[in-house]
């Protein structure tokens, strides 16, 4: 369908108006054609309907398209026709093939502007990577977001509320808070606990992310991050390295998802060659777009 779609397109394009990308008398013409194919074929010709394949034809026939054919619905590209960024258009092209989003997935990450989020913490040349090849997950850095947008949980911004509170409502929506986490992320447990000498610890959420191979810990946090924090999560870290993973299995990564963060804290916190533990603000509204667009075009 998507294909015969670029084809009646095309032939309104470069047939029907001779190339002309707009005629004087394309509405009519559209009005006409749509009338005709009705006629002859039934619902599914309106005229927006061929309004609508002629943009489709004029997007993706300036440049070859990232997949090299169509492998979306016809919904899919209904709503990737709506982003202007063609590297962004493109992005999200690749994303949805590769990891089989349904359209409500497409429109969730797109509104939450997961393109955005993932290119604040790359530079030009990995941005540009970003819309020619997708995400590509090789270290841990690949996997991290700042913000996590966790809007599914449905706890208003400035509500009080309290750390169990918010852990109670991402094992409720488990599904949602893995699609967010990103690729390759399986669920092992919450509030898993270990012991040694007599003392008892929990990490509020353990996954385990099958593209990295390692664990993943998660800690939970609804004020301002602190200094102990990061050391709670380096202990957490090495005992799992310690007495948890196999010796094939790569090294732990410990995530501290905070709602404020202080980023030179952070960097004077872990060392200089941190790979390891990562802070992480969260936010339970949608961000502003345009905000984080002129983040990256203030970027150095």
């Amino acid at each position: 369908m998507v294909y015969t779609y670029f084809e009646i397109g095309r032939m309104i394009v470069e047939e029907e108006q001779n190339g002309k990308e707009r005629a004087e008398y394309g509405k009519q013409l559209l009005k006409g054609l749509s009338d005709k194919l009705k006629t002859e074929f039934g619902k599914g010709f309106s005229q927006r309907n061929l309004e609508q394949m002629r943009q489709f034809y004029l997007i993706y026939s300036k440049t070859q398209t990232p997949s090299a054919e169509f492998n979306l619905s016809w919904s899919h590209y209904l709503n990737l026709m709506r982003i202007e960024n063609k590297a962004e258009r493109d992005f999200y092209e690749i994303e949805a093939f590769k990891n089989n989003w349904s359209l409500r997935e497409l429109r969730r990450q797109f509104d939450t502007s997961l393109y955005e989020r993932l290119a604040l913490s790359r530079d030009k040349e990995a941005i540009k990577e970003l819309s020619e090849k997708g995400q590509i997950i090789e270290n841990p850095e690949d996997t991290m977001k700042d913000p996590y947008v966790l809007e599914f949980v449905g706890l208003p911004e400035n509500s009080r509320y309290l750390e169990t509170d918010l852990e109670q409502k991402i094992i409720d929506k488990l599904e949602q808070f893995l699609l967010e986490l990103g690729k390759g992320y399986t669920f092992v447990g919450r509030q898993v606990r270990f012991t040694f000498d007599d003392k008892h610890f929990r990490v509020d959420l353990v996954f385990y992310n099958r593209l990295l191979q390692c664990f993943v810990l998660v800690d939970l946090k609804i004020g301002e991050i602190s200094h102990q924090d990061l050391g709670q999560m380096q202990m957490y870290v090495n005992y799992y390295d310690r007495f948890v993973k196999l010796d094939t299995e790569n090294k732990t990564i410990g995530i501290v998802l905070c709602k404020k963060k202080n980023d030179t804290l952070v960097k004077i916190t872990l060392p200089e060659d941190n790979k390891q533990i990562f802070a992480s603000k969260y936010q339970t509204v949608l961000p502003s777009k345009k905000e984080l667009q002129k983040l990256i075009e203030n970027k150095d």
